[in-house]
């Protein structure tokens, strides 16, 4: 009988408790981030590989370590010098990074490999590759390129188009020399493209100067343009959008901030805002640049094997 006297209490109790529940607002949902902080987010998972770094004239303390963009994981030391220069102002750049990667191990590590570059970023550290030598630095001469490979040098910049080019080009790609085709005018990357195996890169591109047909046969090439990062988003963005558009969103790459204190995240949210999905965000971000170099090497290997 008690028990039955004590079930209206309960159920009195229940109906209350619920009916005071359901007089609570619901709760919020959280807001959705902003397009800076997703690329912020994105950008500390997947750093940028840089096309184009420049070494210090000189090692000064008070200048070191060089100034970068923080989202930078992993950049291409350029190796190219002036016409005049030639071998020996090569050899000086070469050992002037070796000099600067060793006074910094903390930050920098000194790599010749994609996987190579993948440990450096699990390790924490800024990859550093010997990046394009100038195309006269090269002197008419094989021997050259395979000498410069040796020493670690991963890009040959090529400007000009003729019968020692297109031995050149043959030979980079069995060394495992990326093609860099900054500065080339568009009869030399349509001969270079004709003759090449492996996708080339423009480590300094700017693909509002070229023309439709080019960049579209950089795309079939599997090539990449870096494009300088200006603190302009907006103009960056533009000339991103009509690379992606002709030559596909495997064709993007990023040169360099040209103000590291900006860095990439600035460009990232206009990159966003204009609907770039997050795959093609990393693909911009190094993973088109890494394919490139990988797919080099590959080439490379494989040429080496059917040679034995």
């Amino acid at each position: 009988m008690a028990d039955l006297l004590d079930e209206p209490t309960t159920l009195t109790f229940t109906v209350a408790h619920a009916a005071s529940a359901g007089d609570q607002d619901p709760p919020e949902h959280p807001r959705p981030l902003d397009e800076s902080t997703r690329a912020r987010a994105l950008l500390a998972a997947q750093p940028v590989v840089e096309g184009h770094a420049e070494p210090p004239r000189a090692l000064d303390p008070d200048d070191l370590p060089p100034v970068r963009a923080p989202e930078a994981g992993a950049q291409l030391w350029s190796l190219r010098v002036g016409a005049d220069e030639g071998v020996p102002g090569t050899l000086r750049r070469i050992d002037a990074i070796r000099a600067l990667v060793a006074a910094f191990p903390e930050e920098l590590r000194l790599t010749h490999t994609t996987s190579e570059m993948a440990h450096a970023r699990n390790c924490g550290r800024v990859a550093a590759l010997l990046g394009t030598v100038s195309w006269e630095a090269v002197g008419g001469s094989v021997a050259v390129l395979r000498a410069y490979h040796a020493l670690g040098a991963r890009a040959v910049g090529l400007t000009r188009f003729d019968r020692f080019a297109r031995e050149a080009v043959r030979e980079m790609n069995r060394l495992g020399l990326t093609v860099d085709l900054t500065g080339a005018d568009p009869d030399t990357i349509r001969q270079t493209l004709a003759v090449g195996r492996a996708p080339v890169v423009l480590t300094r591109a700017e693909p509002d100067a070229m023309p439709d047909d080019v960049l579209r046969l950089l795309g079939e090439n599997g090539g990449v343009c870096m494009v300088p990062v200006t603190p302009d988003a907006a103009a960056t963005a533009d000339a991103l959008d009509r690379l992606r558009g002709l030559a596909g969103p495997g064709a993007t790459g990023l040169s360099h901030a040209t103000d590291p204190a900006t860095g990439y995240v600035p460009l990232f949210a206009e990159l966003l805002r204009r609907a770039w999905p997050a795959q093609e965000l990393v693909a911009l971000s190094h993973g088109n640049a890494t394919r490139v170099l990988r797919e080099t090497e590959f080439h490379a290997r494989t040429t080496r094997l059917k040679a034995a």
